[in-house]
């Protein structure tokens, strides 16, 4: 979730498409050799954090395969921290900084298939969030008691703004990673995964461990320190755990019971929970929300809706907390599912918001379902396509959330068999089950599931700018039909409905005819509730 508070997101808008990327652009989303050349397979992050210093210091052990012999890598820190030294086989590395970019050389160089690892020591005071999570950042707030409360949210901006990684998405740890960070006595620190214990250090801060035993994003990895309190729960042999403010224990606990109806309709459609040998958890931070792989960042205030409000218009939108909801969406759509490149980010969030619907239509039916997809198009902007710039640490526009959302309900529709089409859902989300994946990937999936080649409805909702155009006019008892797209040979078929006769037409970019009764155009409604399209009656 990076879409922040929707109105300032959409006032603010994206940089113009015409923008010119710079050196430290390519650094940070760009493949070269001194990332392809080796495989992470596990972080090992200890450290502490001062929270009247604002800073942290410690080390992340970073173990990897190599995967072609190479006497340099790229790890990522950004250039304000600093990089204390680089330890391999108790002796420090020489390393060059570029921009964020540090490469370390090793000077016997690396074999391929060996397994290697290192220790990167680090120190700083990391950039601090001016309005999180819609920009990156570390948060530092008090508690109404005035104790620490701090968090972290960096997706987009690059984890290597507060810890050193392989700071791309097509390289998760494989065999996870251990998170261990120190804080004064009297806080606590919650991290992804199992909580393995505690320990007083003995100089004023105690240690908590955690373990996360699946892969995992690199903007994923987060911190939580507060004075919370613990609530668990188990649903179905699932661990549920909550961390809140020690105030909120008793509101949480009535609150977040929301979470196991929303389990089971997600696991019905989209399978199991992935992380379950990570458990499920949510944690209460001053920022609004993030998709923190099995410690999912929760700030909504225990209010139901979008921060008390309905982004679609309709109601149903302060029906259900849109934060526990959409962020724990994304345990399926962007923590399992990954897409390679941020440029292909609608894969987490175009699907995530989808996922808002299908809880609807767990709990109301599917026209409420339709109700509230359609409200969602009202947040559509349609300036500037879905998909970003790749290779440069590029999102494409925030309508890869309600857009990419709209368009898999025209795809819904295209299939016009609701058995086929949660089936397909449910065997895309098993399939690429903690998987790394692109659009192509997604096009090809659901063009062999659905039997018919869906690229230009891919190119036309996800690259270009306007929604499809449904050209209508009626030539005596003829009704003519064509679409107007940027697409070439663009196919999809739409319906219609005249009078109490539903007609489905296999529209192209050519002029077809339709037998029709209709004695003008005013009795011929199109499915726009179906299809995400606009309409043109030619008179």
């Amino acid at each position: 979730m990076k879409k922040g508070f929707l109105l300032f997101t959409l006032a603010a808008g994206f940089a113009a498409s015409a923008q010119q990327y710079t050196r430290r652009d390519s650094l940070q989303g760009g493949l070269r050799p001194e990332r392809t050349t080796f495989d992470v397979q596990r972080y090992d992050l200890d450290i502490t954090i001062n929270p009247d210093e604002r800073s942290v210091v410690g080390y992340n052990q970073v173990t990897f395969k190599v995967l072609e012999n190479t006497s340099k890598i790229q790890l990522d820190l950004f250039d304000n921290m600093n990089v204390d030294s680089i330890v391999y086989n108790k002796t420090k590395l020489a390393y060059t900084r570029d921009n964020d970019a540090v490469f370390i050389t090793f000077p016997n160089g690396l074999k391929k298939d060996s397994e290697e690892s290192l220790k990167f020591y680090y120190s700083g005071r990391p950039n601090v969030a001016k309005n999180a999570p819609w920009d990156g950042g570390f948060v530092f707030k008090k508690d109404t008691d005035g104790k620490p409360w701090i968090g972290v949210a960096v997706q987009g901006t690059g984890a290597s703004l507060w810890y050193p990684v392989k700071d791309h998405q097509t390289d998760e740890p494989d065999r996870g990673a251990s998170i261990k960070v120190a804080v004064p006595n009297g806080l606590m620190n919650v991290s992804n995964g199992r909580f393995k214990g505690s320990e007083d250090l003995g100089n004023g801060y105690t240690r908590w461990d955690w373990e996360v035993t699946n892969p995992i994003n690199n903007y994923d990895i987060t911190i939580n320190v507060a004075d919370y309190a613990h609530i668990h729960d188990t649903h179905n042999g699932l661990d549920l755990d909550y961390y809140v403010l020690r105030k909120n224990e008793e509101k949480a606990r009535v609150h977040f019971e929301e979470v196991k109806g929303m389990l089971d309709c997600f696991q019905q459609k989209f399978g199991q929970y992935p992380f379950a040998e990570d458990g499920y958890k949510l944690v209460e931070t001053s920022y609004l929300g993030m998709e923190h792989q099995s410690a999912v960042a929760y700030g909504n205030k225990y209010k139901k809706g979008y921060m008390g409000m309905d982004m679609t218009g309709t109601g149903l939108g302060r029906e259900f907390d849109y934060i526990i909801v959409h962020e724990s969406g994304h345990e399926w759509f962007g923590n399992s599912i990954t897409s390679k490149d941020i440029a292909d980010m609608w894969i987490h969030e175009g699907f995530t918001t989808y996922s808002e619907t299908v809880y609807v239509e767990c709990r109301y039916g599917y026209d409420k379902a339709m109700q509230y997809i359609n409200g969602q198009a009202r947040n559509v902007e349609n300036r500037k396509p879905v998909i970003g710039v790749f290779g440069v640490n590029k999102e494409g526009s925030g309508d890869m959330y309600y857009k990419g959302s709209l368009m898999l309900n025209t795809l819904r529709h295209i299939t016009n068999d609701d058995t086929k089409w949660w089936k397909m859902l449910l065997g895309y989300s098993e399939t690429y089950k903690k998987k790394i994946i692109d659009t192509e990937t997604v096009n090809k999936y659901f063009s062999k599931e659905m039997g018919m080649d869906l690229t230009h409805i891919f190119n036309q909702y996800l690259r270009f700018t306007q929604i499809p155009i449904l050209q209508l006019k009626l030539n005596g008892k003829n009704l003519e039909y064509r679409w107007q797209t940027d697409e070439k040979d663009f196919e999809m078929p739409v319906e219609i409905l005249i009078g109490d006769k539903t007609i489905r037409l296999k529209a192209t970019n050519k002029w077809k005819k339709e037998k029709v009764t209709a004695a003008s155009l005013t009795d011929v409604e199109v499915a726009t509730k179906k299809f995400y399209i606009n309409v043109e009656k030619q008179q």
